[in-house]
């Protein structure tokens, strides 16, 4: 017998849900432009915009944050999370920052050249971004598989390996790096194999290049490996977790994602050629390197949070309550991309709109109705946040998705049933959408803070 899915921890503080009327709805879109990012949280029922920085932390992490050192230099908080940090992935330089963006501005204005180019599975907004802001030529080369939404392959977020050998022997001296981002959040939130990491870094030794993990789910993707990959169920998530870490030479972290906590990042490196750089860029940027940007109290929070996510009642709960979701809209015949990856699930808007082309939109005209029938907010990852090319022209993003980013340890099951539902009467509206077009757009991250109108 199959038992339910249970919240594997006792809940002991609550917030009531905002309500607001479908005409209160319509209002907030249109002096938020259209745009979900504008609309307040107190408008927003359920909140599915990100998991990044949405936790619920633990008591263990509430209590931690009480012993904090909130000293300038030295306090005895970083040498915790540094000792953390060191445990996990095995990296002795630790250098933390106020998030993950801030990781990636750092290292990037550091370590890359204008006309260089970063491959990696895919890269994310903000990655993307920092790299395009230094010039640099942010290039995916995730598996085929990863680019069939309804395919089910168990490691969709895969590195395209000959076409990485061959991209590095062809622009051998311009790579400063190689990136995988695990899990691959872009292509679904799909996880990256023990086997293709093995292969990926085995390439980038032998061109003498750095391989680098974006490794904000990188607990997430390692339960996927123990649970999806032959040979490793035997395995803790935690020694499947170090064994990834062992194949880069280093990683930047979203920390608001699988450290469990509201804020923070680091980078974290074997060798410490580049650090005398990045903590000088660090103490301009951000702060002295025993703190970067963060209070001595979110240290503490991540110290404690990057333990208990390797914790695989956690993990097994955080797996099944997501593919708990994707597969009640599979059985309601709603597309999503599949098979279910561990911190979203991704609605895939162009086979729900078909009759909405990629210039209008499909992704972004669905999740303002989940909003505005449902209060269901989410997040366009679609033709608004990568159809826009360095030299301003526009190509259709791969994929149409809307994405239902669950924030960890927030809602119930009875919560998702709700939104199911919510997601299966918006659904049936599909035929009567029509797209959206931009009105005004910033020169990057344009889904951050577009405003649109919509189509009549």
């Amino acid at each position: 017998m199959t038992r339910s899915i249970i919240e594997p921890f006792k809940i002991k503080v609550v917030e009531p849900l905002p309500w607001r009327t479908v005409a209160d709805r319509e209002r907030i879109l249109a002096a938020a432009g259209y745009n979900l990012f504008g609309v307040r949280a107190e408008d927003v029922s359920f909140d599915f915009l990100t998991d990044s920085g949405t936790t619920a932390m633990s008591a263990a992490q509430w209590g931690a944050m009480l012993t904090a050192e909130e000293a300038y230099a030295g306090s005895r908080s970083f040498y915790r999370f540094e000792e953390v940090v060191r445990r996990i992935t095995g990296y002795h330089h630790v250098i933390p920052t106020h998030q993950g963006r801030a990781a990636e501005h750092l290292l990037f204005s550091q370590r890359c050249q204008p006309g260089q180019l970063v491959p990696s599975n895919n890269h994310f907004d903000t990655t993307r971004a920092n790299l395009e802001q230094n010039g640099v030529q942010a290039i995916d080369l995730v598996c085929p598989e990863g680019k069939q939404p309804t395919l089910e392959h168990p490691f969709k977020g895969n590195v395209d390996v000959p076409r990485l050998e061959a991209f590095l022997h062809e622009h051998r001296g311009h790579v400063p790096f190689v990136m995988t981002t695990v899990t691959n959040n872009t292509s679904g939130g799909q996880p990256v194999s023990l086997e293709n990491l093995r292969a990926v870094s085995a390439l980038c030794r032998r061109a003498g290049v750095p391989l680098l993990l974006d490794a904000c789910r990188f607990a997430e993707n390692a339960w996927f490996i123990k649970t999806r990959e032959a040979d490793q169920g035997h395995r803790t998530a935690r020694e499947i977790a170090r064994e990834m870490f062992d194949l880069a030479d280093g990683c930047l972290m979203s920390a608001k994602k699988d450290g469990l906590v509201n804020i923070g990042g680091f980078i974290a490196l074997r060798d410490g050629t580049w650090v005398p750089e990045l903590r000088s860029g660090l103490i301009l940027t951000e702060g002295f390197p025993t703190y970067g940007g963060l209070a001595a109290r979110d240290l503490e929070a991540l110290a404690v949070g990057l333990d208990e996510v390797l914790d695989e009642r956690y993990l097994e709960y955080r797996a099944g309550s997501t593919r708990y979701v994707a597969d009640a809209l599979a059985r309601a015949n709603i597309p999503t991309v599949r098979p279910a990856g561990g911190h979203a699930v991704y609605l895939d808007a162009r086979a729900m709109l078909p009759h909405i082309p990629p210039e209008a939109f499909p992704a972004q005209a669905l999740a303002i109705e989940l909003y505005r029938a449902e209060g269901i907010r989410t997040c366009e990852i679609g033709s608004v946040m990568f159809g826009r090319q360095p030299d301003g022209s526009f190509r259709p993003a791969a994929m149409e998705l809307v994405r239902i980013a669950i924030p960890r340890r927030v809602y119930t099951q009875a919560h998702f049933d709700y939104v199911i539902e919510g997601i299966e009467l918006a659904a049936a509206r599909g035929p009567e959408l029509r797209g959206v077009a931009i009105e005004s757009e910033p020169a990057f991250l344009r889904h951050f803070t577009a405003r649109f109108r919509p189509l009549v």
